[in-house]
């Protein structure tokens, strides 16, 4: 069932907000084997439901998420409840307020049933958890779901909550979406807030929507960003990109996002330099965030721990040079818009890894999982415009395939528009 479905039901009063809560509790539970919540807030949910159903039975509607149940990455403050961030360092923080878009989707008649687990501090692509355990993907137990916002994908992939509010700083939204073959919207930076969402890079992240179907991503991402999504009615010019997101890739990935459609292909900038200016900006801006905590070394996960120290190296000449770098490849690569509106790609050059590897096998080639799970989607972190990954699909192991939209900034209907047409 759709958000669009649900709430239909819910007008129409074939179906109950509570009953709904109900059902999501106890899928929940049911998959409690994905490790995908940290925090269930079963009695506050149906709390919340009672007063969703009691408002539409005085004729109050507030939307299409009125009483749909749905998740927050945990590193989204929501007042009264824990907020860890996925770190052993907060293990009993309460946050006092509600983060800028809880209290958005709240507005919107949202029911919350849960705070969803993700990779510590959100520095991490695998979602494996040394403090509460590895997220699992719901496609198969001994794979990951990605990350950071691995959680909310699981979540949301085995049907527990209709969507899940995630973080991207270099594809923690994307990358999960992709692995577990749902939906994952990055939009342009800042046109949804950041207010009380833990940083890691702030320059780099990003909030965003986590749902099954391109439809309820655009409902989400409305009442999330405040700003309706514009039916696009102009005919969209779809593009692959020449060189690179289609090199070094698993050629079964290749292949089936190539069969999407008959595409012209465009000339982009060189990605490598992209990538490199990414990751040292998050390097810095991370060991920025997280240093004053380093007199509590032991309580940080190793992976976690050695991306801090690498940052503290990184000096503020290299810093500048790189967001100089920055502007400068923008406007380079912003002349792709002439030839095209949506640009089509790989999500992730391989499915999903097994929990706990850390090199894979690409094409022939040995790679680091957390580099090249990250090579396809940074770029668009670096120069802030909106990414849409979804469902292209199923590898011949069971394991879902994604496929990455990327437009020019602020243009997240074109996103929307090229994902139906796509999915049909």
């Amino acid at each position: 069932m759709t958000i669009t479905e649900a709430a239909a039901a819910l007008r129409a009063r074939k179906v109950s907000c509570v009953e709904l809560t109900r059902e999501a509790l106890k899928n929940i539970e049911k998959h409690s084997n994905l490790n995908a919540f940290l925090t269930v807030t079963s009695e506050t949910a149906l709390k919340q439901a009672r007063e969703r159903d009691d408002e539409i039975s005085r004729g109050k509607y507030r939307g299409p998420l009125h009483g749909i149940p749905i998740a927050h990455k945990d590193i989204f403050d929501t007042a009264g409840i824990r907020t860890t961030a996925g770190t052993k360092i907060f293990a009993d923080r309460i946050a006092q307020k509600d983060a800028a878009v809880v209290a958005r989707l709240g507005a919107a008649g949202a029911v919350m049933v849960g705070k969803t687990n993700l990779h510590e501090l959100c520095y991490g692509i695998t979602s494996n958890n040394p403090h509460y355990g590895p997220v699992r993907n719901p496609h198969n137990l001994e794979r990951i779901p990605g990350g950071s916002s691995g959680g909310s994908a699981a979540a949301v992939a085995s049907g527990c909550v209709f969507m899940a509010t995630g973080t991207d700083t270099g594809g923690s939204i994307r990358i999960p979406a992709a692995m577990c073959g749902i939906v994952g919207l990055k939009p342009t930076y800042d046109k949804i807030s950041r207010e009380g969402v833990g940083p890691l890079g702030f320059t780099l992240d990003h909030v965003g929507p986590i749902t099954r179907t391109i439809g309820d991503a655009a409902i989400c991402y409305s009442a999330m960003s405040g700003e309706a999504v514009v039916p696009v009615t102009r005919k969209l010019r779809i593009a692959f990109p020449k060189t690179f997101f289609f090199d070094h890739i698993d050629p079964e990935v290749r292949d089936v996002v190539r069969a999407v459609g008959s595409f012209p292909e465009v000339d982009v900038p060189d990605i490598e330099p992209i990538n490199a200016i990414g990751r040292l900006l998050l390097f810095a801006e991370t060991a920025t965030v997280w240093r004053r905590y380093l007199d509590r070394r032991a309580e940080f996960g190793a992976d976690v721990l050695a991306g801090i120290d690498s940052g503290l190296q990184v000096s503020a000449t290299d810093y500048l040079d790189a967001q100089r770098l920055r502007r400068v490849f923008a406007e380079e690569f912003g002349k792709v818009w002439n030839d095209a509106d949506v640009l089509l790609t790989p999500a992730t050059p391989t499915t999903a890894p097994r929990i706990g590897e850390n090199i894979i096998e690409i094409d022939g080639v040995t790679q680091d999982v957390r580099l090249a799970s990250t090579s396809l989607v940074r770029p668009f972190n670096v120069l802030g415009w909106p990414a849409l990954v979804m469902p292209c699909a199923t590898s011949r192991d069971g394991l879902p395939i994604g496929m990455q939209l990327i437009a020019a900034p602020g243009r997240e209907a074109d996103l929307f528009r090229a994902a139906e047409m796509l999915s049909r």
